[in-house]
């Protein structure tokens, strides 16, 4: 169900903004929490009334709609390339 550190940061790769970024950039955070998302969503599919996996859910889904607001603010470009590779939204 979890995100393994391979898959971790084989995302890091290929998110990250610098050289030495071990995965702390906005787009790196929103990568993973993606990845998390997409497991916890089928998750919850199987298990729908777990609802302590529910509010960690809707969590994840709110810290990483902060993140990707904090990446519109300061790169507009940015922002919508995410959005394209993630294949989340438009």
């Amino acid at each position: 169900m979890s995100v393994t550190k391979e898959k971790k940061s084989e995302l890091v790769a290929a998110y990250k903004n610098s050289e030495h970024d071990n995965g702390g950039s906005a787009a790196a955070q929103v990568a993973i929490l993606t990845e998390r998302i997409r497991n916890l969503t089928t998750h919850m599919k199987a298990n729908h009334k777990d609802e302590h996996s529910k509010r960690g859910l809707l969590l994840m889904v709110n810290r990483r709609k902060k993140l990707l607001a904090y990446i519109k603010n300061h790169n507009v470009a940015e922002y919508e390339d995410l959005i394209k590779k993630l294949g989340l939204r438009k």
